[in-house]
């Protein structure tokens, strides 16, 4: 059994039979066309049955074709009629996993174990879903029941072992972990300092340990070809950002003057050659030609990598003009689920991997341009009343956590109705027009702009004109057919005006491939 398949065929289960031929004590009645009542209810009950089956059917094609939304509504409406379906509610929370709505997959997850618990792709989705919002030891439990369930499995079996030592690791890190001065990155890592360049390196070098306009030109063409910079001068990149983000703030204060142009781009996703499109159409970054990155620059596609050391490249050689913050991605959780921590790993070494843990805890949380747009990852608050001056006072040294300002500052994201809900990804929240009308008006604010969710057209503006997502990586994973945008502004006039484009090809290495084996089972 693949816990990534579809069920495909459906059987009543033996309540539902039981509910489908039980006669009513009491009923005896025809009714006009000569059937007794129970035969009525009996017949209505198989046509709905055969009504769900085919909203379920629609529901699998159009999951194969990545029409993720309309595939849910397929299974909801087969919910509807059949709402005892443990199959159902498995297939859509598959569907809601594709779409990282990892909150929505739990709820439908722990639906289909209650609804039949011996439907053991139940506990696989509410295990994927577990896994998804870094819920390890839950995620056990459910892989635990179905490799006893069918100790003969190896497929259970295996991801038992996998999200065992999963748990294991975590535990050991947190038994080794102790309380120490904060060292920068620089000071823990000196002997880094004299790691030889062998003679047969040809790529790019930093000059006096400096990064340059000639330096990141020759990175981006040595990405391009598929070739690696050397590790002393990874490290040295990694230590020289460190210092910088440790005095930035949590909110940075962005000034654009009156007439130059000032571009905002969304998640990146460790699409290395989509970001060198960014480039070609909009110009490399410059003093006259600024950028902000709203987060997410790594995991899921497999050129993290490079994007991670060309942006903080760019932030080195322009830190006054280059821009990047935080996003949900940025932590070790999802670093270690979706491609990143193994990415780092493979092209250089497990203790790379660590640093980069470091340095994202410094990485600010929001900017403000202008002090007219705030900008973020994920979206805003359930609480009222949250001044600038809040998100200020924030101490960001640290994973993120699973509520507060910082959280909802990552991973919170607009609804379309008024006030607030529970959040699709089981993690922050999600906020209505009201929210953002409120929020803006008590900072003074003109709007908000957001990342965070992939959109048709690369961008989507909600909230009447106050909620603006911005999300720049096309064809997310090679699968969902949506363009990349960017948003560009100039001092003098702050409305937006927004470029929308197509992924372009990149080499054979396909998204995920680096990310942990069970992510790629389950999803």
């Amino acid at each position: 059994m693949l816990s990534s398949e579809l069920e495909v065929e459906q059987k009543p289960t033996e309540n539902q039979q039981e509910q489908q031929i039980t006669p009513t004590a009491e009923i005896t009645a025809s009714n006009q066309d000569g059937r007794s009542d129970t035969d009525a209810a009996t017949l209505k009950m198989e046509q709905n049955f055969a009504a769900a089956e085919q909203y379920k059917n629609q529901g699998n094609d159009l999951l194969k074709t990545k029409e993720f939304t309309k595939a849910i509504d397929m299974y909801t409406k087969a919910i509807e009629l059949q709402p005892n379906s443990a199959i159902y509610y498995a297939n859509r929370s598959l569907a809601h996993l594709r779409q990282e709505s990892f909150g929505f997959a739990l709820q439908d997850g722990i639906s289909a174990v209650k609804s039949d618990p011996s439907y053991l792709k139940g506990y696989y989705r509410r295990a994927a879903a577990h896994m998804s919002l870094g819920k390890f030891k839950q995620a056990l439990c459910d892989f635990e029941f179905v490799a006893k369930c069918r100790p003969n499995d190896k497929d259970a079996k295996l991801k038992f072992t996998e999200c065992n030592k999963i748990v294991k690791m975590r535990a050991f890190e947190r038994a080794i972990a102790v309380d120490k001065p904060e060292k920068t990155l620089s000071e823990m890592y000196r002997d880094l300092e004299n790691i030889t360049i062998e003679d047969d390196y040809k790529g790019p070098q930093l000059e006096d340990g400096k990064v340059t306009l000639q330096f990141m030109k020759d990175l981006m063409e040595h990405y391009k070809a598929q070739k690696r910079l050397h590790r002393k001068f990874a490290y040295k990149i990694l230590c020289e950002i460190d210092v910088y983000m440790r005095a930035q703030p949590s909110l940075v204060d962005i000034s654009v003057a009156d007439d130059n142009k000032f571009t905002i781009c969304g998640d990146i996703h460790g699409q290395f050659y989509d970001l060198m499109n960014i480039f070609e159409i909009n110009g490399l970054p410059s003093e006259k030609n600024p950028y902000l990155f709203n987060g997410d620059f790594v995991d899921r596609g497999s050129f993290s990598v490079e994007c991670i050391f060309t942006l903080f490249g760019f932030k080195l050689l322009y830190p006054n003009h280059f821009f990047l913050s935080r996003g949900n991605h940025e932590s070790i959780n999802m670093n270690q689920m979706y491609g990143f921590t193994g990415e780092v790993t493979a092209k250089y070494t497990s203790t790379m991997a660590d640093i980069f843990t470091q340095v994202f805890n410094w990485l600010p949380l929001c900017h403000c341009i202008n002090q007219k747009i705030l900008v973020m990852h994920g979206g805003l608050f359930s609480s009222d009343n949250v001044t600038l001056d809040n998100i200020r006072r924030i101490e960001r040294n640290c994973q993120p956590p699973e509520e507060g300002l910082m959280c909802e500052l990552l991973w919170s994201d607009p609804q379309q109705w008024m006030g607030r809900g529970p959040s699709k990804r089981g993690v922050g929240i999600q906020f209505g027009p009201d929210v953002t009308e409120s929020f803006c008006k008590l900072n003074n604010l003109d709007y908000i702009i957001r990342s965070h969710e992939v959109k048709d057209m690369g961008y989507e503006v909600g909230h009447n004109g106050q909620c603006i997502t911005v999300f720049s990586a096309p064809n997310y994973c090679d699968t969902m057919g949506n363009m990349g945008a960017f948003i560009t502004i100039t001092g003098n006039n702050l409305q937006p005006n927004y470029k929308s484009f197509e992924a372009v090809p990149h080499p054979d290495v396909k998204p995920m491939a680096y990310a942990n084996s069970l992510m790629n089972w389950l999803t």
